[in-house]
């Protein structure tokens, strides 16, 4: 069964090492302007969040790219993209719901998190484990066991 990654942003510091692990594992430098995963903080309420492709099911980016130069990796679900197929018009990017397709100016390519083949990096690298890799249904289910701890606790206060 496909995994997913899971992202926490209550566990994420802020520390950007998924960015740069992103990066590095990718192009081969640290730079977070070339990675497949970005980190946004919003100060005023202390919060940052990673934000990564969700692998859709239903893909926008692969919906809309005219020479279906995005496909998915029946083995990781990741959606992944032919370069060589690729006209680089950046559709794909403009459909992309959570801006998570780019286009990188310096390789002339789309990029995308292709899940490391199945290992995904920054799940490695993460020190606060904000960010896992997980299946759907145990990630589901946990989810919502968290949503009833904290309903349990505000009855407590309520009672």
């Amino acid at each position: 069964m496909e995994k997913i990654l899971v992202v926490q942003p209550e566990k994420c510091t802020g520390c950007r090492t998924c960015e740069l692990v992103c990066s590095f594992v990718h192009t081969g430098e640290f730079n977070p302007l070339r990675s497949r995963i970005t980190v946004f903080n919003f100060e005023k309420v202390g919060l940052a969040t990673p934000i990564v492709c969700q692998q859709c099911s239903v893909a926008a980016c692969m919906e809309v790219c005219p020479v279906g130069a995005i496909t998915r990796d029946e083995e990781t679900g990741a959606m992944l993209v032919s370069h060589d197929r690729c006209l680089r018009c950046k559709m794909c990017t403009i459909a992309c719901p959570f801006g998570a397709t780019i286009y990188d100016p310096v390789s002339d390519i789309i990029s995308k998190c292709d899940l490391c083949g199945g290992d995904p990096q920054c799940v490695q690298y993460c020190p606060s484990g904000a960010i896992t890799y997980q299946d759907p249904i145990k990630a589901n289910l946990a989810k919502r066991k968290n949503y009833a701890e904290k309903l349990r606790v505000v009855y407590e206060e309520v009672v």
